[in-house]
């Protein structure tokens, strides 16, 4: 179903590093949309499942291979859901997660919730194929929010967030194969894995 080759509609580096690390087992070369020179599409969709659709069919378009494509982010309910499908956007046009980080915490407080609060990670894979298709899978995985941001690993929201079931670590202070395990995106690529097959 996949073919040898598969692009990665992404330019997040650390996101292609992660999705490669979960594709190990189905024997595909992994190659990025930077790689073919694919521009980011703008992200007009107002969910997670829209914009993954809207890049994997993008990368498809001008790669002519199969394209799989992530959306996801942060949402704090205590926040109305922000910043939901705008967690790229609240980094600003440099991708600086300190600012957002900083935007977060503030609007907390502005909104008495001074941190610790609730949270949950959304992901949602699309994988666009030759025959038109592109089946979607979601993941999700709960926890709070935490500051100062803490840790080095991962990428994005990572060093704010500290997932259910372990008491103060955040994601980016977490081993790779661990956050793995228990991460949205992994939550998402399982059902990604029970519709292609692994290892096929």
């Amino acid at each position: 179903m996949l073919g040898r080759k598969l692009v990665i509609a992404s330019h997040n580096k650390g996101k292609i590093v992660e999705i490669a690390q979960l594709l190990a087992p189905f024997n595909v070369e992994v190659l990025s949309a930077a790689a073919f020179g694919i521009d980011e599409p703008e992200e007009t969709g107002t969910t997670f499942a829209a914009n993954a659709e809207l890049k994997a069919r993008h990368s498809f378009a001008q790669a002519k291979l199969p394209a799989l494509a992530d959306d996801s982010g942060l949402v704090i309910p205590a926040l109305g859901g922000s910043p939901g499908v705008y967690s790229a956007r609240w980094a600003g046009p440099d991708k600086d997660f300190v600012v957002a980080f900083a935007r977060i915490e503030r609007e907390l407080k502005e909104a008495g919730q001074p941190g610790d609060v609730p949270a949950y990670f959304a992901c949602v894979l699309c994988l666009c194929l030759p025959d038109g298709s592109a089946p979607t899978f979601e993941g999700r995985v709960h926890g709070r929010l935490s500051f100062p941001p803490r840790g080095e690993r991962g990428f994005g929201y990572d060093p704010i967030f500290i997932p259910d079931g372990y008491d103060n670590i955040t994601f980016a202070q977490m081993d790779s194969a661990e956050k793995n395990r228990i991460s949205h995106r992994a939550q998402a690529f399982e059902k990604f894995k029970a519709f292609v097959g692994e290892g096929r």
